[in-house]
């Protein structure tokens, strides 16, 4: 027989369950993250293998456009995670009893919470910088 739930036990188990939604969706921005470098991996080297093929250093360069996109988009979703993490972080210093399932983050500011700071974090400079030196070094290569 199961042991039966007490009033007091209700509002943490609205807590946890509130806090596994943005869990949820910190992994599916995540997630999304990770496909969109595997798509401009796929997309850049498809556009260099036609320009090698077409020995065209011209058409090399076209690769930094879903480069540059990508990068984008990639910045998008981390500022979005980033966003979620600090609505997270609120969250789980809320009293059981305040917990209103909102998945609003519009309230939370920062400089580590802009696009720009996203667009600029160590992870995607690194990573879409060497993308488009390897866009521009076989352009010049071909």
């Amino acid at each position: 027989m199961e042991a039966e739930q007490r009033p007091e036990d209700v509002p943490m188990e609205s807590k946890l369950k509130h806090l596994e939604l943005i869990q949820g969706v910190i992994n599916r921005m995540a997630s999304n993250s990770f496909r969109l470098k595997e798509w401009s991996v796929v997309l850049v080297s498809a556009i260099l293998f036609l320009a090698a093929r077409e020995d065209s250093g011209e058409v090399a360069l076209i690769a930094l456009v879903p480069a540059v996109v990508f990068w984008g988009l990639d910045a998008y979703f981390l500022r979005q995670e980033r966003l979620y993490r600090a609505l997270y972080d609120h969250v789980r210093m809320l009293e059981p009893h305040k917990i209103d399932f909102s998945m609003k983050t519009d309230n939370f500011t920062g400089a580590k919470l802009t696009w720009p700071s996203s667009l600029f974090s160590t992870t995607l400079l690194a990573y879409y910088l060497a993308v488009v030196i390897a866009v521009v070094s076989a352009s010049i290569a071909i």
